[in-house]
């Protein structure tokens, strides 16, 4: 983990929630929205492509701006 800054309210280096992303690969119904079949990352149909954004996201926790870590961990490096 690096130093971090909120490029939202720009006063916040300590207070952050780290929000994990658990893709799901799903096929849904087009009227119903329904899931209709469920994909393990070595099975995908090849029309399916699979996840490939990061890992996790970050919150701050003093002004509530969800992005990538790496906008905060670059706003900080600037900001030092």
């Amino acid at each position: 983990m690096e130093p971090m800054l909120c490029p939202g309210c720009k006063t916040n280096r300590t207070r952050f929630n780290l929000i994990e992303q658990q893709p799901r690969s799903v096929k849904l119904h087009p009227q119903t929205g329904q899931i209709e079949e469920e994909y393990a990352t070595e099975n995908l149909s090849p029309f399916h492509m699979p996840y490939r954004g990061p890992a996790y996201k970050v919150q701050c926790a003093v002004c509530g701006l969800v992005e990538d870590a790496d906008m905060f961990v670059q706003f900080a490096k600037h900001r030092m």
